[in-house]
């Protein structure tokens, strides 16, 4: 097995109808190694809600994420960010000139 995932940063869609945003975020920390969840609306249609997912944990498990996720009726769009090893690594700003 290879080096822990710290972060994942999800693209997430999911249902209007189904369990709220609240629930969702609630049922993905539930999750062992999870230690933080931010959802973030980032569009909202007729039939689905467009949501950025992102988690944070010492040893987080994304094939329970994906299954949980898929429980709930929410499917992954994409994988946007994933930060693996011993510590987080922040993305570095880079200045123009």
């Amino acid at each position: 097995m290879g080096a822990p995932i710290r972060r994942l940063v999800l693209d997430i869609l999911k249902p209007l109808r189904g369990p709220s945003i609240i629930d969702v975020a609630r049922e993905i920390a539930g999750i062992k190694g999870i230690e933080g969840v931010n959802l973030t609306v980032k569009e909202i249609d007729v039939e689905t809600i467009t949501l950025s997912m992102t988690i944070e944990g010492e040893n987080i498990d994304f094939n329970a994420v994906k299954d949980k996720l898929d429980l709930l009726g929410c499917v992954i769009h994409s994988i946007d960010q994933v930060v693996a090893g011993s510590r987080i690594v922040e993305e570095p700003d880079y200045v123009e000139e």
